[in-house]
């Protein structure tokens, strides 16, 4: 029995860490006025036919905090590439020149600032119910076991366990969403 208390803990722990890094994924794709490659990633370009993620068509630099520099690997998508920035309506404005395209990141707006921070918080609330998911997932498979001739104190020690653990991750994604929000409101 305590090997399958410890294949529901490893379980329970993988899930827990797949909510933290999902929530670490959507939140670099918020932008705190800085540029950063990361800014476009999700964005996909017609490439002959087939939807590519645009870090797979181009290079994508940030030669300063307010500026990115997208240079495609094959000029004829300079086009494709304007469009699906466009598209994306990510709130920036590409510049093609002919040779790159340039995309000047202006400065977020306190209205803007808010709403990124509302967008952070509910990204939070999203992993703290994945996070409460995977507790209860872990509860139920305890309550299995109990059935299977788990002595109730093992089980009850197990609940503990995976109540220590929830509380951990849950402290984790308050912190990551609270260095999210402190650096939305950094001027």
């Amino acid at each position: 029995m305590n090997e399958e208390i410890e294949i529901i803990m490893e379980e329970t722990t993988d899930r827990m860490k797949g909510a933290i890094k999902h929530l670490e994924t959507e939140l670099s794709k918020l932008r705190a006025g800085k540029a950063t490659p990361a800014l476009l990633d999700g964005i996909k370009v017609d490439y002959y036919g087939v939807n590519t993620p645009i870090n797979q068509v181009s290079n994508i630099n940030t030669p300063d905090p307010k500026s990115i520099i997208v240079q495609p690997w094959e000029k004829t998508m300079l086009g494709p590439i304007e469009k699906a920035i466009l598209a994306a309506n990510i709130g920036l404005t590409p510049i093609n020149n002919g040779e790159v395209i340039r995309i000047n990141v202006p400065a977020l707006t306190e209205e803007r600032r808010s709403q990124l921070v509302k967008m952070v918080k509910n990204e939070g609330e999203s992993a703290k119910i994945s996070v409460r998911n995977s507790r209860k997932w872990a509860n139920d498979e305890l309550k299995k076991l109990l059935k299977e001739g788990l002595s109730e104190d093992a089980e009850k020690d197990a609940e503990n366990n995976v109540q220590e653990l929830t509380d951990d991750f849950i402290k984790k994604i308050e912190e990551i969403v609270e260095a999210k929000e402190s650096d939305i409101m950094t001027v």
